[in-house]
């Protein structure tokens, strides 16, 4: 699904705000910048669009898409290789 005319309800939007935020200040000072956000919030409004709404594994896909490196503490027990 494609993010553009996609309509999310309030608790969402406030899920994904509190994810970004929570992705933002696990970056270093100097990747915050306001392209890093604008791709991390375009990522997690992506898999928001597919019907993700798990924090932590949209938090995962977003430092991803600011290249940040996700370690395996991070990543939910059930989406780990064994």
């Amino acid at each position: 699904m494609n993010p553009r005319g996609a309509v999310f309800p309030p608790e969402l939007i406030e899920l994904m705000k509190s994810v970004l935020d929570d992705a933002t200040a696990t970056l270093p000072e100097s990747q915050r910048t306001s392209a890093v956000k604008a791709e991390m919030a375009s990522t997690i409004l992506a898999c928001a669009a597919k019907g993700e709404r798990n924090p932590a594994a949209l938090k995962s896909h977003a430092l991803t898409a600011a290249h940040v490196p996700c370690y395996s503490h991070d990543i939910l027990p059930e989406r780990r290789a064994v």
